[in-house]
């Protein structure tokens, strides 16, 4: 028949002792020889049991609390995370087509302000929904004539993506493969809802 195992550890082999009087005074002559690194002084260690007093507390009393002068901390504003690149596999898979995108919107011909409220509502509705990836339209701007520019929304739209409102609706985006509007289109991968 088997002993049961004794699930108790081992005592340890240093045991805490009380220092005689002789040690507590050879060591307070040591601690008052060393200098210290710190400015601060160093409370005396607990483990010493001959003193008769418990040391005093070098800090002052907390003043009373009131309850009308209660302070409330202001909460601190949070950060959302940054934006990522695509990775080259899903940008892969979205521009072959074995990604679907789930949704498009087409910004072209709108004013600034009109596409970014339409942008934002947008990205609040494909997050909800738990959408991943959607194809953000902006346009490739005006190519033709002398005074070829680039388009308004073209610029605009990347930078929205990365403001603190976009910025927690979104993982990140990337320029769409020419088969879903090259330059004038993003590949824009949705945050998951919390």
């Amino acid at each position: 028949m088997k002993s049961p195992r004794n699930l108790d550890p081992p005592p340890s082999p240093r045991r805490k002792r009380a220092l005689s009087r002789e040690e507590a005074e050879l060591w307070e002559s040591v601690a008052k020889q060393a200098k210290p690194l710190r400015r601060r002084s160093r409370p005396a260690k607990a483990g010493l049991e001959l003193m008769d007093e418990p040391p005093a507390d070098p800090r002052p009393a907390p003043p009373p609390k009131s309850p009308v002068a209660t302070r409330k901390i202001p909460s601190v504003p949070v950060v959302p995370p940054p934006l990522a690149p695509l990775g080259r596999r899903e940008r892969s898979k979205l521009s072959r087509g074995r990604k679907d995108i789930d949704a498009r919107l087409d910004l072209h011909g709108m004013t600034q302000t009109r596409a970014h409220r339409i942008l934002l509502n947008f990205l609040h509705h494909a997050q909800a929904d738990g959408m991943s990836f959607v194809l953000v339209i902006t346009g490739k701007g005006r190519t033709v004539g002398p005074e070829s520019e680039r388009g308004v929304l073209r610029r605009q739209v990347p930078h929205w993506l990365g403001l603190p409102e976009f910025r927690s609706l979104i993982v990140g985006f990337e320029e769409a493969h020419i088969g879903h509007g090259g330059e004038g289109a993003l590949y824009v991968r949705v945050r998951r809802a919390r």
